[in-house]
């Protein structure tokens, strides 16, 4: 066997291992301090066998990882890495195709060219759409954003991609009071500013409030772009399209989605009512890694006009290859020039799933939220404060007594919790209260696996009870 070959075999024994091991463990052994002890040493000055090597990455880094593909993770919002998706990644590296035009890797621009029209597809989006494979959603929304920016201002005749923004007419940026920190992240990035934005009220659920719109919009002259959500950050709320949409469009505004997680109701026929509306946007960003079940630096930034995003994202120079008639040159879409090729695990997990997979996929783990909040629901001393309507659980301990002891009680029941190791969920703030955050995102979450977690958090919790009790 070849020394490449042998190589190649380890690394994969060493990832079936570490995977297969997911679902007994979720907190990860070590933490960054004894991680950094593992692998702080000068620069080797002579080099190291590739066995070893990867040998000695594997062993050092276990410790200090977390078993975020396994059925009961619930931090963040994480989807669960599919081993097809995997492999599919494996070749993807071992190929070494650098997807930055259509000349220096036309396989990975061919397959990004379907997965485009096969994502178009499965989220009822305008077929008209162009897709750009970023890393993930916050490049997603700086992308849609980017293109927003240039457009809204080419309207009022000036050149934002020429000119810069010295001198430009002001852009009114309208966005829910509830929106995710990496919209504000992009439109600092873009020099539109992260406070320099009006706020739209938002309900208990962190929908933005339609009814305050209309009054918005008479003050506003000009540029003006909006930001809507799908699916809030910690509740799972949609913001009401059917009722957004139309008077933005009336003013004239280019309207994008944060539809990171929540774009995926597209898929399933049982919470699509909650994103009626959507397709009326102008674009809208999400990521693979999360409901797609991708590997990690996967993002789609998905624009109605494909002619704004390119003039948004274009890198042009005379080394560079021009795109010919049919040809999607994939750096047109994008901030990078060079990066991997994105498409080829997307192609794989749509190809693996199919169009049924994934809304059996979307099913399931909305169904397994809906059980957990349920149980949770029935267990005295815990509440539920979110409507559980799509994948995300805002949770609260101790409701029975004042505030400051259930904050506390909260963050003693999440401590317990990511102690005991049964499930990994993590605390958050929602209206000013600790709460425990569980987004169920994972393939691999049924309903026994959703049933074993929410017995596992009131089991923490009545044991968290019954210590303050005996103080």
């Amino acid at each position: 066997m070849s020394a490449i070959a042998t190589l190649f075999q380890e690394a994969a024994r060493l990832a079936a291992g570490f995977r297969e091991t997911a679902f007994a463990r979720h907190m990860p052994s070590g933490n960054y301090a004894t991680s950094l002890a593992v692998f702080d040493e000068p620069l080797p000055g002579a080099g190291s066998d590739m066995l070893e090597v990867i040998r000695q990455l594997a062993v050092g880094a276990e410790p200090g990882l977390h078993a975020t593909t396994g059925p009961r993770f619930f931090g963040w919002v994480i989807g669960g890495s599919h081993p097809v998706g995997v492999a599919a990644d494996f070749l993807t590296s071992a190929w070494g195709q650098n997807a930055g035009n259509h000349v220096a890797a036309p396989a990975a621009a061919a397959v990004e060219t379907i997965a485009a029209r096969w994502l178009l597809d499965l989220l009822k989006l305008p077929a008209e759409s162009s897709v750009g494979f970023v890393t993930g959603a916050t490049v997603a929304n700086f992308t849609c954003l980017a293109a927003a920016r240039g457009e809204v201002l080419r309207k009022v005749g000036w050149n934002a991609d020429a000119d810069g923004l010295f001198g430009a007419p002001a852009i009114t940026v309208l966005i829910g009071d509830d929106a995710h920190t990496t919209v504000f992240s992009a439109l600092q990035f873009l020099g539109l500013g992260h406070d320099r934005v009006l706020r739209l009220p938002t309900d208990a659920m962190g929908r933005t409030d339609p009814a305050a719109l209309p009054g918005a919009l008479d003050a506003i002259t000009g540029p003006l772009i909006a930001v809507l959500q799908a699916g809030q950050i910690n509740t799972g709320a949609f913001d009401d399209f059917d009722r957004l949409i139309p008077p933005l469009k009336a003013k004239g505004a280019w309207v994008h989605v944060d539809g990171a997680f929540g774009l995926w109701a597209q898929a399933s026929a049982k919470v699509r009512h909650l994103s009626r509306g959507i397709d009326g946007a102008d674009s809208w960003a999400t990521d693979g890694h999360k409901w797609l079940q991708t590997p990690y630096d996967c993002g789609y930034a998905i624009v109605r006009d494909e002619l704004a995003h390119r003039r948004a994202m274009t890198i042009a120079a005379s080394y560079l290859p021009l795109a010919g008639e049919g040809e999607r040159d994939p750096s047109h879409y994008v901030p990078e020039l060079s990066r991997r090729a994105r498409g080829f695990a997307t192609w794989a997990m749509l190809k693996h799933f199919g169009r049924n997979g994934i809304e059996a996929l979307i099913d399931q783990c909305c169904a397994s939220a809906r059980l957990m909040a349920d149980r949770l629901a029935r267990e005295p001393g815990i509440a539920i404060l979110n409507e559980v309507a799509l994948n995300q659980l805002v949770v609260r301990f101790a409701v029975d007594r004042p505030d400051d002891e259930s904050n506390a009680m909260t963050r003693k029941a999440i401590e317990k919790i990511q102690s005991e190791g049964i499930l990994f969920a993590g605390g958050a703030k929602w209206r000013g209260r600790d709460v425990l955050r569980l987004s169920v995102t994972n393939f691999q979450t049924t309903a026994d696996q959703a049933e074993l977690a929410a017995e596992s958090i009131i089991t923490a919790f009545r044991s968290v009870s019954n210590d303050a009790l005996l103080r």
